[in-house]
């Protein structure tokens, strides 16, 4: 396949779909009773996780059941790993070999040990026998080869690293600045697989509850045909503009992000029809296979689901799955927004052609667009109002009533959409190509956003855990695809309903193994990455990380950024997205959030989480491994290099956009009301685009260097306009530490100090530093600094600090300090809030310097028309 994108023809429909086949759910595909019996165990496994994520799983499943899920929810991922993935590219694909079923079989029953032995295990205290540590490097064995065929070789070695590293720490081969004392293999394979500490540990525990739920919802939903007419909506919209078919792939790839987690497959779902399309207006091969590659990436950062990492993110931050996606919309936002200007700088500067024959006005358009999300929105913040009443009203039928309100409202939008013909996939090809007209078309479909606004309303309103929400949002589905093809006959006056029930019945069935085969690879990766994070906590090596790269950065934070920026582009290049997020979260998410206290920035740890996802998905983009690009190239026929280092440049905004949220958190809406929120997002969506026209080289005409470069600088002052307030007016004034507890107690309530503390290191006795915020309550100084756990002592001239209480605020970031040692830990500095205008003001000379380019390109544009200035 690579040779064929390298020889620059398109692959055909059924090539296309054994690369996504071969890269997401296995290249092998038996026929016959095998073939029917794989198809079972995968429907089973479906069903499983739907009945466990329910709310009567209690009752439907026993205890035991319930309570090893990780092992059942793993076994069932190594038996169809072994069963659809071959060992080699010679290995068969028609069917299984004897190897290949006693590997399966071997690694489901050592996937069940604990739960086979549940009972053995609880009695000896979670500790490995003889017997358990030789089937646990028997199943950590089996998970790695199964990680190797579905993941690819880098997986299977890093978590091999890892594992040797654990055994042989000690030897005098490894560096002595991470060499730890070893463990037995006793210790290290009860730590790895009897323990949840290891391969079943937090990762595996979100997949089995969140993650296969909504990988689920997906395959469900595209087999009820929302993919396509989501992407039949975008070209509808943005089709006819300059540039219109990069644009709708833009927009498509971010709905069908909703419903697809994988890069790849969203690369081959959209761009079978957009990459020919964008070729037939002006795009090279290459150019059109990176608009694909990039808007399908960032499909992974944009809430609700972004992959599986929203959910990781939730169990290792400790904040709730609403606090998260909050977090992470509005950077996906601005992201995509900056996508679909780059694709209009790129169709004005090559004075592309549109398609079709009717005249589309960009304003109505974008006006348009923004009406319907607003609605959209609108629609499923304002349902929860009635749902109220009803629950008041009628506290012990309301589910029942609501229930058949939804079935109701379903059932109105099937009699619209019956009105209207079946949308069926068009000729990207054809000579005269007919994009549709939404006002025809946006009937067809509007039931399938129905489980969207049942999942965002229990997910944001109702805040029920994600698995729960998807439960309800698939349930519905279940309905939508064994019904909405019966009941259309019925509208039509058709008398098919048999053949249309069993077309119902067909898709659920094919959704069903589609979303148990999707999960195959990221079940596989978060068991693996257990290892690597069972490494971490069992050998302590994530400290050692922070002195190793401490030392590298020299302690500049900005620095040590580029470094885990770099690690997560270089792991990425091996690992899936999941993996990628928790190996390099693990050992360096604590690591910048320490350096970043001990220079003086307190940085969320929240935000770290989002800089590392962020160039962990960039690892798709990149060569020389980088999937998705590979996946277009095939599709478009052009480079798979060029087309990787092309997107690369066109990803460049979702490469600026971490540093950025790290130095100015307002953009991820921490801590800001309503009026700043709404500031944010106007100024950051301004900033992204005249950031995007400086990368481009293009803003009103074609840019020369310097205008470039003051647009960038006006993005910066934009995105970072506390950078320059700052150094005009300090935020914080200088307070002798003995006088802490007295600006306390003049302080307005809610007033953020800034306190510095030096002391001895507990491992090496070197002196560092941490800073710390400490929160005026209005209660006065003492309290607050009790509070804390600040255990203030003033002598000569030095205020020192004695060993918080465990449990209180200051314990944490205090806990490596050596309170025994002879030099004290002392307070060394404290910043109090000091008056300063408003940060926005910056904004004025931003917007005027973007002004004064643009008037300038204006001028030198109608000079070169020839119209007088």
């Amino acid at each position: 396949m690579a040779s064929d994108a390298q020889g620059n023809r398109p692959l055909s429909e059924e090539e296309l779909q054994e690369l996504v086949a071969s890269s997401d759910a296995g290249a092998r595909n038996p026929v016959g009773s095998v073939g029917l019996f794989l198809a079972i165990v995968a429907v089973i496994w479906s069903v499983f996780q739907v009945v466990l994520a329910s709310p009567v799983s209690n009752l439907l499943l026993p205890g035991s059941v319930v309570n090893n899920s990780r092992q059942i929810h793993l076994a069932f991922a190594i038996f169809l790993a072994y069963a659809a993935y071959p060992a080699l590219k010679s290995s068969p694909r028609s069917y299984i070999p004897i190897q290949d079923w006693i590997f399966a079989l071997a690694g489901t029953v050592i996937a069940m040990y604990g739960y086979i032995f549940y009972q053995k295990i609880v009695d000896s205290g979670g500790l490995a026998d003889d017997m358990d540590k030789w089937f646990a490097l028997a199943g950590l064995i089996l998970l790695f080869e199964a990680a190797r065929r579905a993941l690819g070789p880098a997986m299977a070695i890093i978590a091999t690293i890892f594992l040797a590293y654990v055994f042989f720490g000690s030897s005098e081969w490894v560096p002595e600045v991470i060499r730890w004392k070893g463990a037995s293999l006793k210790k290290a394979m009860s730590h790895m697989w009897i323990t949840s500490e290891g391969v079943f540990g937090i990762a595996l525990g979100v997949s089995t509850k969140f993650v296969f739920l909504f990988v689920l919802f997906g395959a469900l939903l595209d087999k009820a045909g929302a993919g396509n007419y989501f992407i039949k909506m975008a070209f509808g919209a943005l089709g006819h503009l300059r540039g219109g078919p990069a644009k709708a792939a833009v927009v498509g790839s971010a709905a069908t992000g909703l419903i697809s987690g994988s890069s790849i497959a969203n690369v081959v779902t959209t761009g079978t029809f957009t990459i020919p399309l964008m070729k037939r207006v002006g795009f090279t091969s290459e150019q059109a296979g990176s608009v694909e590659v990039a808007s399908s990436v960032n499909g992974q950062i944009m809430p609700p689901v972004m992959g599986a990492a929203a959910f990781l993110m939730v169990e290792y931050v400790g904040i709730s799955y609403v606090e998260v996606i909050t977090h992470a919309f509005l950077p996906a936002a601005i992201s995509y927004i900056a996508l679909v200007y780059i694709v209009h700088l790129e169709a004005v500067k090559r004075n592309m052609p549109t398609l079709g024959n009717r005249v589309v006005s960009m304003g109505r358009t974008i006006g348009g667009m923004a009406l319907f999300f607003a609605g959209f929105a609108a629609l499923c913040y304002g349902v929860q109002y009635p749902v109220k009443w009803i629950t008041s009203a009628m506290p012990g039928a309301s589910g029942l009533t609501l229930a058949a309100l939804v079935f109701a409202a379903y059932v109105a939008l099937l009699w619209l959409a019956s009105g209207v013909d079946d949308l069926v996939p068009d000729d990207p090809n054809a000579k005269e190509v007919e994009l549709p007209v939404v006002g025809e078309i946006y009937k067809a479909g509007l039931h399938y956003l129905l489980p969207i606004i049942v999942l965002v309303y229990f997910l944001m309103i109702e805040q029920k855990s994600p698995g729960l929400s998807a439960f309800w949002a698939t349930a519905l589905l279940f309905v939508i695809l064994l019904t909405q093809k019966p009941l259309k006959a019925i509208f039509r006056g058709q008398s098919n309903m048999a053949n249309s029930f069993m077309e119902g019945v067909h898709d659920l069935w094919n959704g069903l193994i589609d979303g148990a085969r999707n999960m195959i690879g990221i079940a596989l990766a978060t068991a693996t990455a257990g290892v690597i994070v069972g490494t971490v906590t069992l050998t302590g090596v994530g400290q050692v990380m922070s002195e190793l790269v401490e030392f590298v950065s020299g302690g500049n934070l900005i620095l040590m950024l580029v470094m885990v920026g770099i690690l997560s582009l270089v792991l990425g290049m091996g690992l899936p997205t999941t993996a990628n997020y928790i190996v390099v979260s693990s050992l360096m998410a604590g690591v910048v959030v320490e350096l970043g206290a001990q220079s003086g920035l307190i940085v969320p740890l929240i935000a770290v989480h989002l800089f590392v996802f962020y160039f962990g998905i960039m690892a798709d983009v990149t060569p020389p491994v980088g999937l998705a690009s590979f996946a277009a190239a095939a599709v478009s026929g052009g480079d798979a290099i060029r087309t990787g280092f092309t997107a690369f440049f066109y990803s460049l905004r979702t490469v600026a956009l971490p540093f950025v949220f790290i130095f100015n958190t307002d953009l991820l809406l921490i801590d800001v009301n309503w009026i700043q929120g709404i500031l944010v997002a106007i100024s950051a969506t301004i900033a992204i685009l005249v950031f995007t026209a400086g990368t481009m080289g293009y803003f009103v005409s074609r840019s020369r260097i310097y205008e470039s470069v003051l647009l960038i600088f006006a993005a910066f002052a934009l995105f970072r306009p506390d950078f320059f307030m700052d150094r005009m007016m300090p935020p914080y004034a200088e307070v002798p530490p003995a006088q802490l507890v007295q600006a306390l107690d003049e302080a307005e309530a809610g007033a953020e100090f800034r306190i510095t503390v030096e002391g001895p290191d507990f491992d090496t006795s070197e002196i560092k530093s941490t800073t710390m915020i400490l929160t005026a309550d209005g209660s006065g100084g003492q309290q607050a600094v009790d509070a804390y756990g600040l255990l203030l002592l003033e002598e000569d001239g030095v205020v020192k600090l004695d060993e918080p209480m465990f449990g209180t605020p200051a314990a944490p970031s205090l806990e490596s300090f050596d309170f025994y040692a002879d030099e004290p830990v002392q307070v060394a500095t404290i910043q109090a809030p000091a008056s300063q205008l408003p940060k926005e003001l910056i904004f004025i000379p931003a917007l005027l310097l973007v002004a004064l380019v643009a008037l300038m390109q204006r001028g030198r544009s109608r000079e070169q028309k020839g119209v007088p200035a």
